[in-house]
């Protein structure tokens, strides 16, 4: 059987695993990416960045080629489908941006080919084992059995993760009590009224569904009602189906002509214990399951890979200690426990009962109050998530009047210190892979992340400074040099 050797492994080639690739490509290591899928589809599942996302894939400067495939900014998110105003938000990007996930892999997938390591399409994960040393997968490939050995495996194969099941790792949550679908659709006839623009969902037939235009004369549906409750997921989504279920919201002035193609999927929630597994990492649905309620998937997904990619980066390369990655989880498991709290929610609001609707109306009110509304708009956005810290600025997102003092080492995905000329000698012995920005500001320390890993407390405080150093960079070196 042929063997093949990688720094990394990552199995999936979602937006989740090609974000984990790419990061570490731009940190110098190695990543060989692969899916069981015969090539991508085009097909999109989620449909938006929400700000936070924009924020990182701005910082490495992959946002700028999505932007001739963007339908538009939607000042908006919604919990439910009650509008939640980003406008409040304390950020460049106080907006969701309409863009089709397909288009985002598309970037991140062009990223990891020019690093030397294409996507090896058709080749499924069927057996993995692992030592202290090193992680070995047995892959399925068109011209036969191989085997991969690598020193870490990044799990980023879906709900229904080959790895994870491979390993026997438990996968605890609820199971799916409401199932609903999702298609691309091409109309006949439209609904009077029906404008060209996106809009929440809407309810009303003992179901709810929402209809966005994606441009070209296709449309975006996804419907729920009790027809869909005794489906099973493997039955196509038709356009019968279809028809049905947008008479039930919009009347009879809507006519399917195309079904471009569909999917089922159930409100069911899930999430690993542990992240990480020995030398596995799991991220994006292969570790966490939930309602896509709210557009929260995708950019949970994303996040979890910048979290990751630096750290695994550091570790393979020597740099940091291994406890690093025990960060990934700690940071990003609660963040992912939250968002499954909150869909749970939304999924009961999205049932048409008239004592849920009386629910959604009071919810709706309170809403409409300023702190309310940012506060959930904060969660949604990903803008406010904060990892663990002492100090009040410790784990908070990079501040937009830094943001531009860190740009040029956040497009390299490396650390840099922002402050006095006093913390350049403090720094000087990780000075091979921290950046330094004079400022005259009191002084943070930035992972590549663009979190806080460090914030000094006054003008002349270093205290903790060499002990963060250390934690998120690892052993100093002698007589290093400081960019």
């Amino acid at each position: 059987m042929p063997e093949y050797r990688a720094d990394v492994l990552v199995v999936g080639a979602g937006p989740t695993g090609l974000a984990a690739a790419a990061e570490l490509a731009l940190a110098g290591v190695g990543a060989v990416v692969i899916d069981a899928l015969p090539g991508r589809s085009g097909q999109s599942k989620a449909l938006a960045l929400q700000p936070r996302s924009a924020e990182l894939l701005d910082a490495r400067g992959w946002l700028e080629p999505l932007r001739p495939h963007v339908h538009a900014r939607l000042p908006k998110g919604h919990f439910a489908g009650l509008p939640l105003d980003y406008a409040a938000l304390e950020t460049r990007f106080p907006h969701q941006i309409a863009v089709e996930q397909a288009r985002i892999e598309e970037v991140l997938e062009e990223r990891v080919a020019a690093a030397g390591s294409p996507v090896r399409w058709s080749h499924a994960c069927t057996a993995v084992r692992q030592d202290d040393d090193e992680v070995t997968v047995a892959v399925e490939t068109p011209t036969g059995p191989i085997e991969f050995t690598a020193r870490y495996l990044v799990a980023a194969d879906g709900a229904h993760s080959a790895v994870r099941r491979a390993l026997g790792v438990p996968f605890p949550g609820r199971a799916a009590r409401m199932r609903m679908a999702v298609a691309d659709i091409v109309l006949a006839r439209r609904p009077p009224g029906l404008a060209d623009e996106w809009a929440p969902p809407e309810f009303g037939g003992g179901g709810f569904g929402y209809l966005l235009p994606l441009g070209g004369g296709v449309h975006r549906v996804l419907f729920g009602g009790e027809e869909q409750q005794s489906l099973d997921r493997s039955e196509p989504v038709t356009a019968a189906e279809v028809q049905r279920a947008l008479e039930a919201v919009h009347g009879d002035g809507v006519e399917v002509g195309e079904v471009r193609w569909g999917s089922r999927f159930s409100d069911a929630s899930r999430q690993v214990e542990r992240y990480r597994h020995g030398r596995v990492l799991f991220a994006g649905d292969a570790a966490h399951l939930h309602l896509p309620a709210g557009g929260q998937g995708l950019n949970l997904g994303l996040q979890d890979a910048f979290n990751l990619g630096w750290k695994l980066a550091s570790v393979v390369r020597g740099r940091a200690w291994t406890s690093l990655l025990d960060t990934y989880h700690d940071e990003r498991h609660p963040v992912a426990a939250r968002v499954l709290v909150n869909t749970r929610a939304q999924g009961v609001l999205t049932v048409p009962d008239p004592d849920l609707l009386a629910v959604r109306e009071v919810l709706g009110d309170l809403l409409a109050d300023p702190a309310a509304n940012r506060r959930v708009a904060g969660e949604i956005s990903g803008i406010d998530v904060r990892y663990p810290g002492a100090d009040p600025l410790q784990g908070r997102r990079l501040p937009d009047d830094l943001a531009e003092q860190a740009r040029a080492s956040l497009l390299a995905a490396r650390p840099v210190l922002i402050g006095p000329e006093v913390l350049r000698e403090i720094a000087e012995p990780w000075g091979d892979r921290v950046d330094f920005a004079s400022a005259s500001a009191t002084g943070i320390l930035v992972r590549p992340d663009a979190y806080i890993g460090w914030a000094a407390s006054g003008p002349h405080d270093i205290d903790g400074l060499t002990g963060a150093l250390a934690h998120w960079l690892g052993a100093p070196v002698p007589h290093s040099t400081l960019r």
